[in-house]
């Protein structure tokens, strides 16, 4: 085969094991424009953003989200990946507009919903958590902070969180309230974000433990911290009540306290967190994707006594694993990609194959180019048979990243996360300390 134009992206690709096939080859016309109706909301800080410079925007829980500051013939998003990992940078990342649930039963309806234990979990405290349907099949993976006894946001990745809680309420009857609430998050990420936010909260930022939450108050606008982000890198995340009054004093109050610290304002920096092995959803998992196919197995406990959506068949698919039967076709894995530096977003899911003659057997879902590793990096689905560190494949990527017009690049799995994070995940700790975080 000489080009990847002769592959069949359809049809090659065996996903059998899905209701809805992924779209292996989806990019359309560049020439057509995309109508933005009232039907796309516009966050608090979008006027903000466009002021900033935010020259491109997608669209993410139906709402305009800014993936570029800095323009292509400026240096592009390598331009912002280097403030984010020298200085500081501010992210617009309303789109993740929390759920609250709140009422007597919240911690009982958290439990429910989550397959992380929530008891363990006290006031202004955080957790990254999966929920997952009857099938056990991933449906969001918000990070969920615990304000009070009573009360919990889920900060929401691009599916309908609400509808879903909503939903599963009518059946269960817990005693809560399930709302969309007017709080907007924004991210401050970077080595000089602990400066930056004991310029404007205190030297109370310091005590902040990761995932911990803090009450502060920034230019007469209350406001929630959390120690977390989605870079790997030190960060924190600011939720203003009542955004869409407040929008304009707690974007401006940070941009004036970042001035003495080089704040940039920023796309989210994917090229960083696929380094950190940070997944992001709808491009690395989605609704048909069992936890344990993406790595996300540490996420379905062994010892949580209490029932959850999903739990039978999660704890069936630990079993079935451990057999030596998944009961899945592709598992997620990292690669280290040849070809020339991969400078933007993908619009494909690009193909793997064993090698140039063979026909598709994998898909790369995030690619981006490392500057510390010198290399282009992914994150990939390929056959469970074929997952182990060094195993070779081949890559069909755009001619303008191919080393050889016409001809694939090479990819090789190895481990992820890529590079450290300045605060290890679990399922990085638990490596460390040669524990089974997986299974």
């Amino acid at each position: 085969m000489s080009s990847p134009e002769n592959l069949n992206y359809e049809n090659d690709v065996d996903q059998s094991d899905r209701h809805v096939p992924v779209n292996l080859r989806q990019t359309g016309d560049p020439g057509i424009q995309m109508l933005m109706s009232t039907r796309v909301r516009k966050s608090p800080y979008w006027h903000l953003s466009v002021e900033a410079g935010c020259w491109r925007a997608t669209v993410y829980n139906r709402m305009y989200h800014p993936r570029g500051y800095v323009k292509p013939e400026d240096g592009g998003a390598m331009v912002e990946y280097r403030a984010l990992v020298n200085d500081v940078t501010l992210w617009n990342v309303s789109v993740e507009r929390p759920i609250r649930v709140k009422g007597p039963d919240a911690e009982a309806f958290a439990n429910y919903v989550c397959t992380r234990d929530i008891t363990r979990v006290k006031p202004m405290r955080g957790r990254y958590v999966i929920l997952t349907d009857q099938n056990g099949k991933i449906l969001n993976d918000p990070v969920m902070l615990r304000l009070t006894y009573d009360e919990f946001w889920f900060t929401l990745a691009d599916a309908d969180l609400a509808y879903w809680f909503k939903g599963i309420n009518i059946a269960k009857d817990f005693d809560v309230e399930i709302d969309e609430i007017d709080v907007s998050p924004l991210q401050i990420q970077g080595p000089k974000s602990e400066g930056l936010m004991e310029d404007l909260v205190g030297s109370g930022v310091h005590d902040i433990p990761y995932y911990g939450l803090m009450a502060a108050v920034i230019d007469g606008v209350d406001v929630i911290i959390s120690q977390t982000g989605f870079t790997g890198e030190k960060g924190y995340e600011v939720y203003a009540y009542n955004s869409s009054i407040n929008a304009e004093t707690i974007w401006n109050a940070i941009l004036n306290a970042g001035e003495k610290h080089n704040l940039m304002v920023i796309a989210p920096a994917h090229h960083r967190r696929i380094a950190a092995g940070i997944l992001s959803y709808g491009q690395d998992m989605d609704a048909e994707t069992n936890p344990f196919q993406c790595n996300l197995g540490h996420m379905v406990p062994r010892k949580k006594t209490a029932d959850y959506i999903g739990k039978e068949v999660l704890e069936r698919t630990r079993e079935q694993i451990n057999a030596g039967n998944p009961p899945f076709k592709y598992q997620l894995v990292g690669l280290k990609l040849g070809g020339r530096p991969i400078d933007d977003y993908n619009s494909d899911f690009w193909l793997l194959a064993k090698d140039a003659e063979s026909q598709p057997c994998g898909y790369i879902t995030s690619p981006w180019y490392s500057p510390e590793l010198d290399t282009n990096i992914a994150m990939a689905y390929v056959p469970v048979e074929s997952t182990a560190l060094g195993t070779k494949f081949v890559a069909w990527l755009p001619e303008v990243y191919q080393s050889i017009p016409g001809q694939p690049v090479a990819a090789e799995v190895v481990e992820m996360p890529f590079r450290e994070s300045v605060h290890k995940s679990s399922r990085e700790q638990a490596k460390a300390q040669g524990r089974d975080y997986a299974y």
